[in-house]
């Protein structure tokens, strides 16, 4: 898959860079603000920041099932159990409650514990000890414990897994007070943001896509320095327009932005808006946007009842009404558990081409 729009030169370091980890760079094609001819897959960037993090802070530890003889299911803790032991580094047996228990527990404690599940769906085993004691113990605590832990890996719809084991969780979590919710799209982003979950002081959902895992983004100076941190709660504009605002988040970003290239030949100039933080939301920029553009879609891999587009288009609502010159529309995927059968699958959720058929008709029915 192609790299339409790659993210390069973050503004958030503020120490100089050192020398690049280069056990995690690939060869690439050179992009203005980025290293010359380096590139950092997803899994990689994830793999660097658990690394810096656990040596730059002995309170992280990870814990999961197979995080450390089979370096994860999909190897993002590759070489950490030889590095850092047994000790930080903790295989589990199948049982999520028990560990996410014993990760939460540990939290109170001091530790900072990042919690792998192979898939978020295998969270739903364990939602009590995330929401009813992670989350609500700053609160009902009166602020007195804090639960700095992190909950981490691939959200969304994978491929012919059936209604069980596919389906997205940003929504979920999202509604939930006390925790934070983010979404990676590029290396800069699985960076930048879990570096700032682990650091932050209260518990975080981090949501990642296993299809994006092996691609492979242009990456600058900035991205590669171990200092380097992206803000929770801030938005990233990945293509300006003046015609349309789409939102997306994890791999809906790289949908939109290749069906932006593709309107932009109809005429049709969309920002492309990768969300990042689905809580906090960046609601700012999104109103920002929308009163440039007058218009706005919001694209998840969610279903569309109470989802994050819901929300977004809420927010949109009660913020901009009078600058929009269209009725808002939502693309996600379709109400009903996932279908087994791959075509099947296929329809239920949101797909490049559709995204250009939608986008060109919703800009000829709104657009004068």
């Amino acid at each position: 898959m192609a790299i339409l729009h790659p993210c390069v030169g973050s503004v958030y370091r503020e120490v100089p860079c050192s020398v690049p980890p280069t056990n995690c760079l690939l060869w690439g094609s050179s992009l203005p603000g980025a290293v010359p001819d380096m590139r950092m897959t997803v899994a990689d960037a994830l793999n660097s920041a658990l690394d810096e993090e656990m040596s730059a802070d002995p309170k992280v530890f990870l814990i999961g099932e197979e995080v450390g003889e089979n370096q994860g299911a999909y190897k993002i803790s590759k070489g950490l159990l030889e590095k850092y032991g047994p000790e930080r580094v903790i295989d589990t047996p199948v049982t999520e409650a028990g560990f996410t228990g014993m990760g939460v527990g540990a939290a109170y404690y001091g530790l900072r514990p990042v919690v792998e599940f192979m898939t978020f769906n295998f969270s739903m085993q364990a939602i009590d000890h995330i929401i009813n004691s992670a989350a609500k113990s700053n609160y009902t605590s009166g602020g007195q414990m804090s639960a700095p832990i992190v909950f981490r890996g691939p959200n969304g719809a994978s491929a012919g897994l059936g209604a069980e084991h596919n389906q997205c969780y940003a929504a979920w979590y999202a509604a939930c007070p006390g925790l934070k919710v983010l979404s990676p799209y590029s290396s800069e982003d699985a960076r930048g943001l879990l570096k700032a979950a682990i650091r932050d002081p209260d518990p975080v959902v981090f949501l990642e896509n296993e299809f994006l895992y092996g691609e492979s983004f242009p990456v600058s100076a900035e991205v590669l320095d171990s200092s380097f941190c992206l803000p929770i709660g801030k938005a990233k504009i990945e293509r300006e327009g003046k015609d349309v605002t789409i939102t997306a988040f994890s791999k809906m970003v790289g949908y939109a932005l290749q069906a932006a290239d593709i309107l932009s030949k109809e005429g049709i100039n969309a920002e492309v808006i990768n969300l990042r933080s689905i809580r906090p939301l960046d609601r700012a920029t999104i109103n920002a946007s929308v009163r440039k553009t007058n218009r706005l879609v919001t694209v998840e891999e969610g279903f569309p009842q109470h989802g994050v587009g819901a929300e977004i288009c809420a927010s949109v609502i009660e913020d901009s009404f009078h600058y929009l010159v269209a009725p808002v529309e939502r693309i996600s995927a379709a109400d009903v558990p996932m279908p087994y059968a791959i075509n099947l699958e296929r329809m239920a959720l949101p797909q490049v081409t559709f995204y250009q058929i939608y986008l060109i008709k919703y800009e000829e029915k709104h657009v004068n």
